[in-house]
């Protein structure tokens, strides 16, 4: 009995004992394992425990860059007789560009579901720059509309991030001579989840509405608040040496997080350099595409915010990403490796940006979402001098002011709202009335919506005019309700597929399953006739701050007059709140079936003039096909 073997963990003084936890060294990297030499890679095999191959390696003179192509085949013919010895070869080189290989933590999202993210990704989300996310609404001002969008920033960022690992991933694995590396992924992961790090509060309104008008001498984005964001938050929490420790290489791969997030960084290539980026070379110009698309538009931050508005709004989402997902490839084209999908899903790439442009219509550009944006907007620029916040050094910056100092942006949150409305101070109380007006639904009232005949580049002096135009279109034979510039408000909406007037297909490529290699590109009169014609169009919207009827109706007829003079597309209710105007212009008579017929006469003639051109010049293009 006494020679008995112990069970494991009891010693001989039979007192229970935990395991010793087996700990594998970190591999201290200083370049992608692609850029080995044979005593480098000769060294990795050490720190696996598998220096009896060593030389083998050494007398085959194995690089990094071959380490990824070796298959159980070639290790027997090198040598390695045993079976077993080499799988535990292989499992060793497949943690080296599998993520995978380190612990993760696991997130349970509604949309994605259960997410792991990386141990490095971990301690970045747990700094105050990333955890400020928590109080910035998604949606800014559109969940005072639908009651469900009280998403934030916070978990949209871990979305993308997910997404970003996903797609590269999928990369990865069907097509492993791409040679992406665990530096690439794991950048590529930080980026998606530091790209809305620079959001201010209530996101699109800050740098879209607030800051043009607080301080318009300057031009400012929030990707640029990212970067500035990113650097205060690595050197805030001392996370280069954290970085280094797990395999990046600084600042190289500080450089390619933020390229992916804003494009190129100033000064850092020459204006007639071909690749405009340092943080990878042109091989990897792929990798560029899968956070911010700056080609095409499509990227894996529309993805998420695609599927977690819609699931928060209610709205159904028509775009699939998971189709994508399976058939992402990458091809060359034009001397560039770029991200391709299968000819056959097209019609989803379409329904992507389709599904964009209704999330526009029916909750981002919502009449209602946009002037109680306009109206928090007006209430941040009157508290403007009056909020004071703490920065770097002791000094104190105000609203508009915070943007130029990290320390005090990061206290900058959606809280100001709140601050200002229950404030007690006498300098806020003009702000105050109107975020109370907001709470209490007294808002400004909308008059309608019309579009130009063509786009017209619009500024503030432009609006300002307008507005004062408003105040003067007296309707003939209307008493004059002594309406003022100030007493409207206009806004002009963008609507587009992400591209301005172009269509974003157009710059997507495709391949065949014939030929994985070849990128082709698709034009619209190839997939269908019922896409869109035209892929821009501006909006114009009047508001009225005003409620009481006499006035209200009043400016109604003032609006209507307005579009007339101004040549401007009749509003949708013109004929109720102004029917004794409207028939007074000939282009708004209701003949809708003559009108129809000479549009469509008129289409038939131009695109039969265009086929009798294409007849006799095989080279011209098709006029469906120029968008």
């Amino acid at each position: 009995m006494a020679n008995r073997k112990r069970p494991l963990g009891i010693t001989a003084n039979n007192s229970l004992q935990t395991p010793e936890k087996k700990v594998f060294a970190v591999l201290p990297i200083t370049s992608d394992y692609m850029h080995w030499e044979v005593e480098e890679t000769c060294q990795y095999l050490r720190e696996e425990g598998l220096a009896e191959f060593e030389g083998i390696f050494r007398a085959e003179k194995v690089t990094g860059l071959g380490l990824r192509y070796i298959k159980d085949t070639d290790l027997e013919k090198m040598g390695v007789q045993c079976h077993g010895d080499r799988l535990r070869v292989l499992h060793s080189l497949r943690k080296l560009w599998q993520i995978e290989a380190e612990p993760n933590k696991v997130f349970n999202d509604p949309i994605h579901g259960h997410v792991e993210l990386h141990p490095l990704l971990i301690k970045i989300i747990d700094t105050p720059q990333f955890q400020r996310l928590r109080n910035i609404k998604q949606l800014g001002g559109t969940y005072f509309v639908f009651p469900g969008a009280s998403h934030n920033r916070f978990e949209h960022s871990i979305g993308v991030c997910y997404l970003a690992g996903r797609l590269v991933q999928a990369l990865n694995e069907r097509q492993p001579e791409l040679l992406i590396s665990r530096r690439d992924i794991l950048c590529v992961q930080i980026a998606g989840l530091c790209h809305d790090l620079g959001h201010g509060p209530f996101s699109h309104m800050f740098d879209g509405m607030f800051i043009p008008k607080a301080r318009p001498d300057i031009k400012w984005r929030h990707e640029m608040a990212s970067l500035s964001m990113f650097d205060h938050l690595v050197d805030d929490n001392d996370l280069r040496p954290v970085m280094e420790q797990h395999g990046l290489v600084l600042p190289e791969d500080l450089d390619f997080i933020k390229e992916q997030i804003a494009g190129p960084l100033q000064n850092t290539a020459s204006q007639s350099a071909k690749w405009p980026y340092k943080g990878r070379t042109q091989d990897k110009s792929f990798l560029y595409e899968i956070v911010a698309n700056k080609r095409n538009g499509i990227d894996v931050d529309k993805w998420d915010y695609f599927a977690r508005d819609c699931y928060h709004l209610g709205i159904p989402n028509n775009f699939d990403y998971h189709r994508f997902l399976h058939f992402a490839r990458v091809c060359e084209v034009n001397g560039q490796k770029n991200i391709c999908t299968r000819d056959k899903e097209v019609g989803n790439l379409y329904d992507m940006f389709h599904t964009r442009n209704c999330l526009h219509r029916r909750a981002y550009q919502h009449k209602v979402g946009n002037i109680i944006e306009t109206m928090i907007t007006e209430a941040f620029l009157k508290a403007d001098k009056h909020i004071q916040i703490e920065g770097s050094e002791g000094r104190m910056f105000t609203l508009s002011t915070a943007i130029d100092d990290m320390e005090a942006y990061t206290k900058l949150t959606d809280h100001v709202f709140e601050q200002i409305l229950n404030s007690s101070s006498k300098e806020l109380s003009e702000a105050k009335q109107i975020l109370h007006n907001i709470i209490c639904r007294r808002l400004y009232k909308c008059l309608g919506q019309t579009q130009p005949d063509k786009p017209i580049i619009v500024t503030q002096e432009i609006i300002h005019s307008w507005e004062a135009d408003l105040a003067q279109s007296v309707p003939q034979g209307s008493q004059d309700a002594k309406l003022q510039p100030e007493d409207f408000v206009v806004n002009i909406i963008q609507m587009d597929y992400g591209m301005k007037e172009k269509n974003p297909i157009n710059s997507v490529r495709f391949y065949c399953k014939n030929d994985l290699t070849k990128a082709i590109q698709i034009r619209k009169n190839q997939v269908s006739k019922l896409l869109p014609e035209h892929f821009a169009e501006q909006l114009i919207r009047v508001y009225f701050k005003k409620t009481n009827d006499g006035s209200l109706e009043a400016a109604k007829k003032h609006f209507v007059q307005w579009c007339m003079n101004k040549n401007f597309s009749k509003p949708q209710d013109g004929d109720s709140i102004a029917p004794e105007l409207t028939p007074l212009k000939a282009s708004w008579s209701n003949n809708n079936e003559g009108e129809e017929g000479e549009d469509c006469t008129t289409s038939y003639r131009s695109f039969n003039g265009k086929a009798k051109v294409q007849l006799f010049n095989p080279m011209e293009e098709p006029a469906a096909a120029k968008c």
